[in-house]
């Protein structure tokens, strides 16, 4: 007796599947894989409801997952889905003996009554197979920690990268009926018709920029992309200035390239109009420390976070910027420069690939946070090879974006900066001086105009500001905006900021 009570509990120990070092079931149910499986087969309609939230290798045991693929192959090529054609689906496969054969089929079918709960039991399905992933990512990150020879950044970056892609798979958000996405429309149509200054998103503080764009808008991705020594990041830094210290809009700026004590020290010398080898030596005459002491306030507690995590990834940005936006209401997010990212653990075949998933993923996170975000980009060198004369032969294009054209299609806006004087162009084809003169050229603009705007450079302080006087400094033109519309709504401000120019001084990288 007590022999067949040793039998029989080898027999179940043998069919128990268990994980060594937990001693536990990894995460399933089978039942509920049985069920949605059968209802697949019973109503022609079940599997659209359920095949953006399961894949085969969703499924638990292996023989459902052979029968899921065998439905997803019908469902491919548009033709019916029931026992007989998913039999000779999987007869095609050649696994069809090894799921059991058409009875297991003809048992599956006969165990449900409808798929009127498939959506619900398929999300059951999904969040189990995330959570086997998850312990096996785990376990294969213990193992490897272990291992004396494990270089420990490269697994953490490895690790990043592969819970990033687990993370991605459950990113799903369901449909919407129109009436909501009506309303919010209406209310940020009426919000914007409140402001006295006639934007719906958030000010830049560069009159000309704000009029064409209405503020950088909710949800967009914004490229902004120069050959270096354009002053790439004098631009944002004066923008985050603007933004944070002139409005209160709090900003995040992530820097890949700079410390964060070098980019205080830039916006030092933006605030306090100080030359930056002066900052950087200390050689301050008394008048300059008291332009410091009095101008430095400005800055002190203003919304500004700055992160300089050298080759941030992609997966440490999205943790970064949801807890920014969570804990400081952060309403702009500024990362200098794209291609200094990486999308770490993943593996690409080239940069181009990898550069185009950071890019993608930058327009997801844009939207997933609902809030603008400000991406600066290098361009590539065939910008300096272009021949011409005049102030137009440097002008840079959109297929100039360097490593790839992806970044050209996931951008909502792409902007240029252009300095004609860094190429020894002081005059434009009327004759106007260009000396001193940054152009912000607005060449892809999904939701607007394109055209380009005119700011004073003031290089000694690595600074952009509007220019003191503005006739004319707009040239516009819209594929979606009719001439009438245009002069309506794109007028060239009359306001200007009224600050004194400097000498431009092209030896500081910018």
């Amino acid at each position: 007796m007590e022999t067949q009570r040793q039998t029989n509990r080898t027999k179940n120990t043998a069919n128990t599947p268990i994980i060594s070092e937990f001693g536990k079931l990894p995460p399933q149910a089978t039942e509920i894989e049985e069920a949605v499986i059968g209802a697949l087969m019973l109503e022609k309609d079940a599997y659209g409801i359920i095949s953006d939230l399961l894949r085969p290798e969703s499924f638990y045991k292996p023989e459902h997952t052979k029968i899921y693929k065998a439905i997803t192959d019908l469902a491919y090529k548009q033709e019916p889905v029931d026992m007989h054609t998913v039999t000779e689906q999987l007869r095609r496969n050649g696994d069809l003996e090894s799921v059991g054969g058409p009875y297991y089929i003809t048992l599956l079918t006969a165990k449900v009554a409808s798929s009127a709960h498939i959506e619900y039991h398929a999300r059951i399905i999904a969040q189990k197979y995330l959570a086997r992933e998850l312990i096996r990512l785990s376990s294969d990150v213990q193992t490897k920690a272990f291992d004396d020879k494990t270089d420990v950044d490269e697994l953490m970056q490895e690790a990043e990268g592969k819970l990033f892609e687990i993370s991605q798979r459950n990113l799903k958000k369901d449909v919407q009926q129109i009436n909501p996405v009506i309303e919010e429309a209406i209310k940020r149509i009426q919000a914007a018709y409140n402001r006295t200054d006639g934007l719906s998103g958030i000010q830049t503080g560069f009159h000309d920029l704000d009029k064409i764009t209405s503020g950088w808008q909710k949800s967009d991705l914004v490229i902004i992309a120069a050959r270096p020594a354009m002053g790439k990041t004098a631009f944002v830094l004066s923008m985050a200035k603007n933004m944070a210290v002139d409005y209160n809009s709090p900003v995040a700026v992530f820097s890949l390239e700079m410390s964060n004590v070098q980019l205080v020290n830039r916006l030092i010398m933006n605030v306090c109009e100080l030359e930056g080898e002066k900052i950087k030596n200390g050689k301050l005459e008394p008048y300059e420390w008291q332009q410091l002491d009095s101008k430095i306030r400005n800055l002190q507690d203003a919304p500004l976070y700055i992160d300089d995590t050298p080759s941030l990834s992609v997966f440490e940005l999205r943790t970064k910027a949801r807890r920014l936006v969570r804990e400081h209401n952060v309403k702009t997010i500024i990362i200098d420069y794209l291609q200094l990212m990486n999308a770490s653990g993943m593996a690409f075949g080239s940069r181009e690939q990898e550069v185009s998933m950071i890019s993608r993923s930058l327009k997801g996170l844009a939207k997933e946070l609902d809030i603008p975000i400000i991406a600066l980009s290098q361009l590539n060198r065939s910008v300096e090879s272009r021949t011409g004369t005049g102030s137009d032969a440097k002008r840079p294009q959109l297929s100039d974006l360097r490593e790839s054209g992806a970044i050209e299609q996931d951008a909502d806006m792409v902007c240029f900066i252009h300095r004609p004087e860094y190429y020894k162009i002081t005059e434009d084809a009327d004759g106007n001086d260009l000396r001193g003169i940054g152009e912000i050229i607005i060449a892809k603009h999904r939701n607007g105009a394109v055209g380009d705007v005119r700011l004073r450079f003031r290089g000694a302080y690595a600074k952009f500001e509007n220019l003191v006087e503005q006739p004319d400094n707009i040239t516009m033109s819209s594929r979606i905006n009719s001439e009438s519309s245009f002069n309506n709504n794109y007028a060239p401000s009359s306001q200007s900021s009224g600050m004194p120019t400097a000498p431009v001084d092209d030896s500081m990288p910018f």
